[in-house]
């Protein structure tokens, strides 16, 4: 093996270079009394000490020891090498470094029971009400399938609200609906607010009047639902094709200029564009189905679509009934 310049510091360890093929590895520690090239250095982590295993020099001292821990701190018999705790959750409050009783005792029941007591005693009142809306929301949000980004910045607008005690008293459930809402708006994942009302058993007036109240507050600036927001998720549960779905925006564009249409709800609209769309195509979904899933009554979808039949017209473009598309006229029926 070819060797290259050495340097000793303080006498107890000492920065060996190759200059063979062997520099490619980079500085090597060895110890300056025996000079091995291949150095026989011992990490003795119970002293903390660098020691050559040749000599017993001792190298260096207070190192760290990085393996993993030989014991475990786990709540349930198993393998634990954690050093560490759980990771802090900026959405609840405190340093959160509680000493937590494990439950496991060997079956007597005894350290379940000082874990339960330690939990009412020592976790507040505040935080408690915190981890229980985060549940409610969570739940409520995997219930209708919302993505993940929905629920944390949910969560986020209730701590928000429980941080400045926004609504100090009142309606809980009212609460929560609106910060669902505006998360929804906030991130263009439209709902409507009957779906959030159906979904959180909260009345229409109250999830309304807190959104209002929220979002002035917060100073949100979210952009209002239309109805071509609504148009793709009601199409893929009436289980219609990409048609439709198209001819179905291309329709609710030219509707939303109409005189007589332009002062509707966007559910409304939307439902009266795929009611008028499927017949089109050839694919005509019953008012009744369409109003299951957009949540309109069925009355409401056919007198919008009264007033779309009378100016069809003007909505029936050549971009509609383009070449090689299923769209045709005499497949609408006389309302």
């Amino acid at each position: 093996m070819s060797k290259g310049a050495a340097a000793t510091t303080n006498g107890k360890k000492e920065a060996f270079k190759l200059d063979g093929p062997e520099s490619q590895f980079g500085v090597v520690l060895m110890c300056p009394d025996c000079r091995n090239p291949v150095p026989n250095i011992i990490e003795d982590f119970s002293s903390g000490d660098y020691v050559c295993g040749d000599c017993g020099l001792v190298l260096g001292d207070r190192i760290i020891d990085t393996r993993s821990e030989w014991r475990t701190f786990a709540n349930d018999d198993g393998d634990d090498p954690s050093r560490v705790g759980n990771a802090a959750n900026p959405l609840l409050d405190g340093d959160q470094l509680d000493t937590i009783i494990s439950r496991g005792d060997g079956g007597s029941g005894m350290a379940r029971d000082l874990n339960r007591t330690q939990g009412r005693t020592t976790a507040q009142r505040h935080e408690r009400n915190l981890v229980q809306a985060y549940k409610e929301i969570s739940a409520l949000c995997d219930a209708c399938d919302m993505p993940k980004t929905i629920v944390d910045i949910s969560k986020q607008l209730y701590k928000k609200v429980e941080d400045d005690k926004l609504f100090k008293g009142k309606n809980n459930d009212a609460i929560i609906a609106a910060c669902i809402f505006l998360a929804c708006r906030r991130e263009s994942v439209p709902r409507t607010f009957k779906e959030i009302c159906a979904l959180t058993k909260v009345d229409k007036k109250d999830v309304g009047r807190t959104f209002k109240f929220l979002k002035t507050k917060l100073k949100e600036q979210t952009a209002t639902t239309s109805s071509n927001d609504l148009i793709d998720r009601f199409c893929s549960n009436l289980s219609l094709d990409q048609e439709t779905n198209r001819i179905t925006k291309l329709l609710a564009d030219k509707a939303n200029d109409l005189e007589n249409v332009s002062g509707k709800s966007p559910v409304s609209i939307a439902s009266a564009c795929i009611y008028m769309a499927s017949h089109l195509t050839g694919n005509g979904r019953d008012a009744k189905d369409i109003s299951r899933i957009a949540g309109v009554g069925e009355a409401t979808i056919k007198t919008t679509y009264k007033i779309l039949y009378q100016y069809r017209s003007t909505l029936l473009t050549p971009e509609v009934l383009r070449k090689g598309s299923p769209a045709s006229e005499a497949n609408l029926i006389n309302p």
